[in-house]
Formats: C-alpha cells, sequence, structure tokens
C-alpha cells in the first residue's frame, strides 16, 4: 500500500463495480479512506470488505442518485458523517448509458439518465465543495467519456450528459480552483466492465484500430484518477485526461 492519500476522504459515486469499484480499492491503497456507494448494498459491502482485507480503509453508504436535489443533499450530508467529518476527494463516476437512438430513448430513461448523469454531479459538488474551499483543499474528478466529442447513431443522449459533466468541471475548476479545489476529467476510452461483458466482439471491434489495440480496463482509469487526486497533480486545474488507448486522438468515428 501507498501512503500519499494517508489522512484524506474519498467519496466515489458508483463505486460498488466497473471503474467505480477499482478506483476506490486504487484510492484506499493509496491511504485514502473511502466510501463506497451505490444502490446495491450486497455488491457495495464486498468492495468493502475487500479493501479492508488488503489493510485499506472504506464504508458502504447506500445512495440513489437519481433522487430529487433534496435527496441528494441529504446523501451528502450523510457522506460527511460517514467519513468522520469531511470529503477531501469527490469522484463522480456515476453514470446511466440507455444504448438507444433518439426515437427508441423512453421518457423514463431521458429522466433517469439527465438526473445521474448531470444532475447529481452538479447538486453533491454544490453540497460538498464549499467544505473543501474552507478547509483550503479539496479534489473533484469527473469520470467522463470519449464519446462525449463523437456523433453516435445510439447513446447520444449519453454522450450529451458526458459533454455537459466535462464542461461543468472546466466551469468548476475556474469557480473552485482559485479557493484551493483542483477539478479535472478523467475520460476512459472503451472500457471492459460488468455493464458491456456480453459484447466482448463489439468492443474489441472498437478498439481493434487504435494504438492500443485493445480494451481498457478499470485499474488502468483508476490509475489515472488515483494520479490526479495526489499532490504530484497539484498544477492540474480544468484539464480532460484521455484514458482511452488512443482512441480520440486517432480516429474521429
Amino acid at each position: 500500500m501507498s501512503t500519499h492519500l494517508t489522512g484524506r476522504h474519498a467519496l466515489v459515486t458508483g463505486s460498488t463495480s466497473g471503474i467505480g469499484a477499482a478506483t476506490a480499492r486504487a484510492l484506499a491503497a493509496d491511504g485514502a479512506r473511502v466510501l463506497v456507494t451505490g444502490r446495491d448494498e450486497a455488491r457495495g459491502k464486498a468492495v468493502v470488505e475487500d479493501i479492508e482485507g488488503s489493510g485499506g480503509s472504506a464504508v458502504f453508504l447506500a445512495s440513489d442518485l437519481t433522487g430529487a436535489p433534496d435527496d441528494l443533499r441529504a446523501f451528502a450530508s450523510a457522506a460527511v458523517e460517514a467519513l468522520d467529518g469531511h470529503v477531501d476527494v469527490l469522484v463522480h463516476n456515476a453514470a446511466v448509458c440507455p444504448a438507444v437512438d433518439t426515437v427508441g430513448l423512453t421518457d423514463d430513461d431521458l429522466e433517469t439518465t439527465l438526473a445521474v448523469n448531470v444532475r447529481a454531479p452538479h447538486v453533491l459538488t454544490a453540497a460538498l465543495a464549499p467544505g473543501m474551499v474552507e478547509r483550503g483543499s479539496g479534489v473533484v474528478v469527473v469520470i467522463g467519456s470519449w464519446m462525449a466529442g463523437i456523433g453516435h447513431p445510439f447513446v447520444g443522449l449519453y454522450s450529451a450528459t458526458k459533454a455537459a459533466e466535462a464542461q461543468l468541471a472546466r466551469s468548476w475548476a475556474a469557480e473552485f480552483g482559485p479557493r484551493g479545489v483542483r477539478v479535472n476529467t478523467v475520460s476512459p476510452g472503451a472500457t471492459r466492465t460488468p455493464i458491456n461483458a456480453g459484447d466482448d466482439e463489439v468492443v474489441a471491434r472498437m478498439t481493434a484500430g487504435t494504438p492500443a489495440g485493445r480494451p481498457g480496463t478499470p485499474d488502468e482509469v483508476a490509475a489515472a484518477v488515483s494520479w490526479v487526486v495526489s499532490d504530484g497533480a497539484g498544477y492540474l486545474h480544468g484539464a480532460e485526461i484521455a484514458i482511452d488507448g488512443g482512441i480520440t486522438s486517432t480516429r474521429s468515428g
């Protein structure tokens, strides 16, 4: 285990599986106390047990990011309490991605995607960043997507929300950076996660022509987040780092 995040407390949304769980494990391995959160209590507690079994510190708190703003603010308060009074690192990882075209998107999926991908990060940042400002330091990381800058016949809404989130991160960097809070975006490419476990052929085909020549892994994204939140990245403000095997820099669609 590393120690460069010792004494810092981190909240990672959507951290019961995939990139979120890998990020929770990576931050804990670097010494942070981590709040694992999501809807699935069994999976969340399994991540906590894994972290603790490796010598790290973690706690689980259930969350529903589709809730109304007041519910999200109540969750933020509960998160602060669960992390012994302060959140030093906030990672916006949770996201919803309806894999349908514009005509096929249901009203429920529209509302859920906007709520989880845009409203929740905005409300949670508004609730938690002031505490970081008061302490004079903190880090917010948005998990973006390579899809945010490229048009797609499917997942258009998801792509748009990821672009919106990256723009929020740039604006938050300008707003909170001068007061000690760094905000940046880490944007994965096509990454193998439990969500796309049944789409191996599609993911492999998507990444075959990239410089990396393969899909990414949650651990590779988590390693980037771990660096972004560290003091070693202290001069990094408002950046978007593509952990995507070169997919955005070497192809247009």
